[in-house]
C-alpha cells in the first residue's frame, strides 16, 4: 500500500499542477500581456517537453530502474515549480514549464509499469482504476484550489503549492517504491534526438499556423518533423528494443487502444482548455465560479471511478471504452447546445455527464495496452500510455489555439463541436475491436 501511495502522490503532483494552470490561463494571459491563443504555450511547453521525454525516460527506466526515474522526476518537477513562480514573461514561464514537463515525464513515463509490479494480474484493473482515481482527484482538486488561490493571491502561488506536496511524495518514493527488473540495453541517443526533432517540428509547426505565423516557416517545421519521424520509424524497425515501440504498435489491439486513448484526450482538451474562456468571456463567470462549475467534471470521474475499476476486471475493455467515449461525446454535445443564458446547474450537469463517460475510458483502455504487451516491454507500454495522453493533449491544445484564433464569431462553441466529433470517432474505433472479436 505504501508503494501505491508513492506512485499516487507523484502522479497527483503532476496532474494537480496541470489542472490549476488551465484554470489560471485567463489570469496568466492578462498578467503577461499576451493573447489567449499565445498563452496556450504555458500548457503546450509542459506537454511538448513531456511528450518528447516520455519514451526516452521509459527506456532509461528499463535500464536504471523505474523507481529511480520517478525520484529524479520529483526533484526536477519541484525545482522547476520555483522557476515558474519566479517567471515574469511568457518566454520565461514557458521555459520553466518545459523543465517541469521533463520532470513530469520521469513520473508519468514509469508509473504504469510500477503499478504492474505492485498489483497481481487478477486485480490489475483495480490498480489502474485507483491510479485513474488519483488523477481524477488531482483534476477535482485543481479547479477548487485554483479558485481559492486566485481569489486572494497571484497565479504564481499555484506553482508554490507543489513544494509541500513534492516533499511528501519524495518521502514515500524514497522509502516505498519497489525495485523492478532491469534490462541491460544501450540507450539509443540518436533515436531520442530524432524523436525530439520530429515531435517538436510537428507541434511547433502546427502552432505557427495557429498563431497566424509565416506559412513558409510552418511548412518547413512540419516537413522537418515528418522527415525525422519517418527516419526514426525506419531505424526502429531493425531494433530489438526500439525506443519508439513499433513492435507494440504492430499489435492490432495495442495500436487501436493507443489511438482510442489519443482521441479521448484530444476531445477532453478541446473541452478543458476552451471551457474556462467560454465561462469567463462568453458566460461572464468570475474565476471562483468558473473553477467551481468545472469541478463537476472531475467530481463525476471520482464518483464513477471505483465502479469502473471492478468493471474493467470483469468485462471486455473494448466494450467499456466504447460506451465511455459515447457518453463523453453526448456530454460535449449537450454543452454545445446550452441555452443562451444557462444557470450554473445547467452547465454543471452537462459537464458531469461528460465526466462520467470519461471515467469509463482510461482504466479498461490502459489495461488493454498493458496486458497486450509482453512483460519485458512493460516500460515501453507504460510510456505509450502516457504518450497517448500527452500527444492527445498537445495536439488538442494546438487545435484549440487554432480554433480560438480563427473560428469566429463563436470559437468556444466550435471547440465543443470538435470535442464531440473526436469522442464519437474514438467510440467507433474502439467498438471495431468488439466487432472483430465477434467475427472471430
Amino acid at each position: 500500500m505504501r508503494a501505491m501511495t508513492a506512485v499516487a502522490m507523484a502522479v497527483l503532483l503532476s496532474v494537480l499542477d496541470y489542472t490549476v494552470v488551465n484554470i489560471a490561463m485567463p489570469d496568466i494571459a492578462r498578467d503577461v500581456h499576451v493573447t489567449a491563443s499565445a498563452a496556450i504555450w504555458v500548457v503546450n511547453a509542459y506537454q511538448l517537453a513531456s511528450l518528447i521525454a516520455l519514451l526516452p525516460v521509459a527506456s532509461l527506466g528499463e535500464k536504471f530502474g523505474h523507481a529511480r526515474m520517478c525520484r529524479i522526476g520529483l526533484v526536477t518537477f519541484v525545482g522547476a515549480s520555483l522557476l515558474c513562480a519566479a517567471s515574469q514573461t511568457l518566454p520565461e514561464l514557458a521555459a520553466a514549464r518545459a523543465i517541469q514537463g521533463l520532470g513530469g515525464a520521469c513520473i508519468l513515463g514509469v508509473n504504469a509499469a510500477l503499478i504492474r509490479y505492485i498489483y497481481p494480474a487478477k486485480i490489475l484493473g483495480r490498480g489502474i482504476a485507483l491510479n485513474g482515481l488519483v488523477i481524477a482527484l488531482g483534476v477535482a482538486l485543481g479547479p477548487s484550489v485554483a479558485a481559492a488561490v486566485l481569489s486572494f493571491a497571484s497565479w504564481k502561488w499555484l506553482f508554490l503549492i507543489n513544494l509541500p506536496l513534492g516533499a511528501v511524495a519524495m518521502y514515500f518514493a524514497v522509502s516505498a517504491l519497489p525495485k523492478t527488473p532491469r534490462t541491460p540495453v544501450k540507450f539509443d541517443a540518436l533515436s531520442a534526438v530524432l524523436l525530439a526533432l520530429g515531435l517538436g517540428g510537428i507541434v511547433t509547426g502546427g502552432d505557427n499556423f495557429a498563431q497566424g505565423g509565416s506559412a513558409g516557416v510552418g511548412i518547413a517545421l512540419l516537413a522537418i518533423g515528418l522527415i525525422c519521424m519517418a527516419v526514426l520509424v525506419r531505424l526502429q524497425l531493425s531494433q530489438p528494443h526500439p525506443l519508439l515501440p513499433v513492435d507494440l504498435l504492430a499489435r492490432a489491439g495495442f495500436s487501436i487502444a493507443f489511438t482510442t486513448g489519443f482521441l479521448a484526450f484530444v476531445a477532453s482538451n478541446f473541452f478543458i482548455i476552451s471551457m474556462p474562456f467560454n465561462l469567463t468571456n462568453v458566460l461572464h463567470r468570475g474565476p471562483v465560479e468558473t473553477g467551481l462549475v468545472i469541478t463537476a467534471w472531475p467530481v463525476a470521474i471520482v464518483v464513477t471511478a471505483p465502479f469502473v475499476g471492478r468493471l474493467a476486471d470483469r468485462y471486455p475493455a473494448a466494450f467499456l471504452t466504447s460506451i465511455g467515449m459515447l457518453i463523453t461525446g453526448i456530454g460535449f454535445l449537450l454543452l454545445r447546445l446550452l441555452p443562451a443564458h444557462p444557470t450554473d446547474i445547467d452547465i454543471a450537469w452537462r459537464i458531469a455527464v461528460a465526466g462520467c463517460g470519461f471515467s469509463m475510458i482510461q482504466p479498461p483502455n490502459n489495461k488493454a495496452m498493458l496486458t497486450t504487451a509482453p512483460k519485458h516491454r512493460l516500460a515501453g507500454a507504460s510510456g505509450m500510455i502516457s504518450v497517448s495522453r500527452l500527444l492527445g493533449q498537445t495536439i488538442g491544445g494546438m487545435l484549440v489555439a487554432l480554433t480560438l484564433g480563427f473560428a469566429q464569431p463563436a470559437p468556444t462553441k466550435t471547440c465543443l463541436t470538435f470535442a464531440f466529433l473526436a469522442a464519437i470517432l474514438g467510440a467507433m474505433l474502439s467498438f471495431s475491436r468488439v466487432l472483430a472479436k465477434k467475427s472471430d
